[in-house]
């Protein structure tokens, strides 16, 4: 693992020479020798938490939502609009879209209007909408 540590924060082209944080299970296999090769270059490595073993479900969920509902509708050309894509869709998952689990509420919740004519806003050319009443 210290070798893999070495290439990884190669200079010339390791993987995560433009990065700054690692995120590591608590595994064995990411021992003090692996983290502070990478301490020593500069990137922080974020352990999970002891008793979260359902951790790594949400981000997979999410990661599921972002490609289903995203990226697999859409094609990208570069950097760029892959950077605009991310961006709209985490704006629209993050304020827009309805949340199951909090009674069907956005997660930065603004004030409800019962009633009024429906609108509805779209983004990434309507692969995303949003409906809601105008006030």
């Amino acid at each position: 693992m210290a070798q893999i540590a070495r290439n990884l924060t190669d200079p010339v082209d390791g993987f995560l020479r433009e990065h700054r944080f690692v995120i590591c299970d608590r595994d064995a296999k990411f021992a003090t020798s692996f983290r502070s090769i990478l301490d020593g270059t500069g990137i922080t490595v974020v352990r999970t938490p002891r008793q979260a073993p359902n951790g790594n479900a949400y981000a997979e969920r999410f990661v599921l939502s972002i490609k289903s509902e995203c990226l697999n509708r859409l094609m990208l050309f570069g950097e760029a609009s892959s950077r605009r894509a991310l961006g709209e869709y985490l704006q629209h998952y993050q304020a827009e879209r309805p949340h199951q689990g909090l009674g069907n509420d956005p997660l930065e919740v603004g004030p409800r209007v019962r009633r009024g004519t429906v609108r509805f806003r779209e983004r990434l050319g309507g692969l995303l909408r949003h409906y809601d009443r105008a006030a």
